[in-house]
């Protein structure tokens, strides 16, 4: 009960975010949730062994979410600055070897696993409007229902047994099949600019995106031996738990508007 109540209360603050608030707004929310991804991912690859540069790190992120929505900005050179940032102060550390290599590592991934995916959510916002936004979200929900209900229904063979032993490569292969479809229908509504078979082929990467991300993520947290990415929302554990698929999804939806 606990774990659905927060799931409704959840999905209706972010119903209500997206659809009333302007892009620069919404904004001031994606840094929030950056802030506290980024906490929790400090401490995830703490419990691995790496240590970032903390306040560094957490500028560089916020810095890549915050710009990356302005498609007048060089997305490359914002990363590249933030990334620069980073390693300078990782190098002056005083760990040498492997766990250098780690620390990098590490601190290089928060804006590019953090701050890139939930600008483009800001981006979706300000190029397709509320709607493009609320369908990515719904695309990503399918695409997690089809493969969890076709998975344990016919689910035979495992997907990524070490990362993941519930997925199978048979419930991937629902989320492949349903959530295409579904955008196609669906953005015939809402994207009404971008032919259905360009639409088709944009859930295709939008499930790809979806499974690599979640499999990451259970990758770190499995590294870290940690069950759950926090404890904030009850019944759910973290935020990086309830949005692993959204943040290498984003992107893709995201630079598919940008561009084509």
């Amino acid at each position: 009960m606990t774990r659905l109540l927060s799931g409704l209360a959840l999905g209706a603050v972010a119903l209500a975010l997206i659809w009333f608030l302007n892009s620069i707004a919404l904004l001031g929310v994606a840094l929030v949730v950056a802030a506290l991804a980024f906490i929790e991912y400090e401490r995830i690859v703490a419990a691995i062994g790496a240590k970032i540069p903390y306040w560094t790190t957490l500028v560089a992120t916020l810095l890549a979410c915050a710009m990356v929505p302005f498609q007048w900005v060089d997305i490359v050179f914002v990363l590249a600055v933030s990334l620069a940032l980073i390693a300078n102060n990782v190098l002056t550390s005083a760990r040498t070897g492997p766990p250098l290599l780690a620390d990098t590592a590490a601190a290089i991934l928060a804006p590019v696993y953090i701050g890139l995916p939930l600008g483009s959510l800001v981006g979706i916002h300000a190029i397709g409007g509320r709607e493009a936004v609320l369908l990515l979200i719904a695309t990503v929900v399918v695409s997690d229902s089809a493969q969890f209900y076709v998975g344990r229904t016919i689910g035979r063979t495992p997907l990524a047994p070490l990362r993941s032993p519930k997925k199978t490569r048979e419930g991937a292969l629902g989320g492949f099949v349903v959530a295409p479809i579904f955008l196609a229908v669906a953005g015939y509504y809402w994207l009404p600019n971008y032919p259905p078979v360009w639409l088709a082929a944009l859930g295709l990467g939008i499930v790809m995106a979806g499974i690599i991300g979640d499999l990451f993520e259970s990758m770190l947290k499995r590294a870290a031996d940690m069950k759950d990415s926090g404890a904030l929302i009850p019944g759910h554990g973290g935020v990086l738990d309830r949005i692993d698929a959204l943040l290498f999804a984003a992107p893709v939806f995201y630079f598919f508007l940008r561009t084509v």
